[in-house]
């Protein structure tokens, strides 16, 4: 008399059959989503590897505040009032755009100049791939951080 658990010969093969298709989209799917996930960083360091994405969180300052990490000196001498007045106006007089990270009092060119005017002045999550030798983050999407 068969056993309960008896399976028609026949039954193992249809499985690994069915098996092997899902089992290579699972994988591509895996890999993908790996791709697209950025992982967290607040100092981005060296060139990263095959320019995956990563996410920096720090404020889009301009590139001459940034340099003494403050707007202060900048608000007190022309009597701006805001953030991102003082981004701006800097900007207009010759500063480029750029991410800077309080914690490392590191700041980070952005290489899409239009797309960081948005920001100026806000703390933001930047997703991007990191040009070590430029200290460039390429930006792939920018919003504002809570």
């Amino acid at each position: 008399m068969p056993s309960a658990s008896f399976k028609p010969a026949g039954f193992f093969s249809m499985c690994e059959a069915a098996m092997k298709p899902l089992s290579r989209v699972l994988g591509i799917l895996t890999v993908a989503l790996a791709a697209l996930l950025p992982s967290s960083s607040s100092d981005a360091g060296a060139q990263q590897q095959n320019n995956t994405p990563i996410s920096y969180i720090g404020y889009v300052m301009d590139s001459v505040c940034a340099g003494g990490g403050s707007h202060a000196a900048m608000e007190s001498k022309e009597g701006i009032k805001t953030a991102k007045d003082c981004v701006l106006y800097c900007v207009k007089n010759g500063a480029t755009f750029v991410l800077y990270i309080p914690e490392t009092k590191t700041a980070y060119n952005l290489d899409d100049q239009d797309k960081s005017q948005e920001y100026a002045g806000e703390k933001v999550n930047v997703v991007g791939s990191y040009d070590g030798p430029s200290k460039t983050i390429h930006i792939i999407s920018i919003m504002v951080s809570p």
